[in-house]
């Protein structure tokens, strides 16, 4: 996990700027525009993207990892989602001390290119000082060949990879590595073939091909 936070700047950097938010009625907190992606907003939550702080993985050799993708995500919830969150850490017996101030929670995804899985590597659950108020570990694969493309989670996650393509130069900068000689060769045709199957004509609710 640490190497995987190392691989980027912070989640929460700079989240002291305040400007709009979509959708979510009771989502008061107000999400930094200028580093965070709305991508879409169900009836009790909104989905962002950490688009100044995503980057790629780094192989313990130093060369960048162009096959993984690590990405900072956000989402704040609607009063019935901070209910649902209390109500089952009561249920599992955990503590509750701060959750009257929960607005939302952060994950860190990783996602395999090779493979098109998305694993949350973390999940932290945030008040509305973007404080840490619970953490959990690693979840269970979500694997995007067998989704049909759909469902909430698979539109947020290919939105997030149709604006990775998009913005792969701004990526390999920002990643802490170096490209290998094979790789820096492969883009220098602009056919990076690790995107070529993954990225679908879908079109997410917010505005991301940006």
């Amino acid at each position: 996990m640490n190497k995987i936070k190392n691989a980027c700047l912070g989640l929460m950097a700079a989240a002291a700027l305040f400007t709009a938010v979509p959708a979510c009625e009771a989502a008061s907190i107000e999400v930094p525009e200028n580093i965070f992606q709305w991508v879409q907003s169900t009836a009790r939550q909104n989905y962002y993207f950490n688009k100044e702080q995503m980057c790629y993985a780094v192989k313990p050799n130093g060369e960048i990892d162009l096959g993984t993708l690590i990405v900072p995500t956000l989402r704040t919830f609607d009063d019935v989602q901070k209910q649902d969150v209390v109500d089952k850490r009561r249920w599992n017996m955990q503590s509750v001390k701060g959750y009257d101030d929960l607005v939302g929670s952060a994950e860190y995804l990783a996602i395999d290119l090779r493979n098109r899985t998305v694993k949350v590597t973390q999940h932290d659950d945030l008040d509305s000082t973007w404080s840490t108020l619970g953490t959990y570990g690693e979840e269970p694969d979500f694997d995007l060949k067998k989704s049909s493309g759909k469902d909430v989670e698979s539109k947020f996650y290919n939105a997030i990879l149709q604006y990775v393509a998009k913005h792969q130069d701004e990526l390999i900068a920002r990643t802490k590595g170096k490209l290998s000689a094979a790789d820096a060769k492969i883009l220098k045709t602009k056919k990076d073939p690790l995107f070529q199957p993954v990225v679908t004509p879908y079109a997410a609710s917010g505005s991301v091909a940006k």
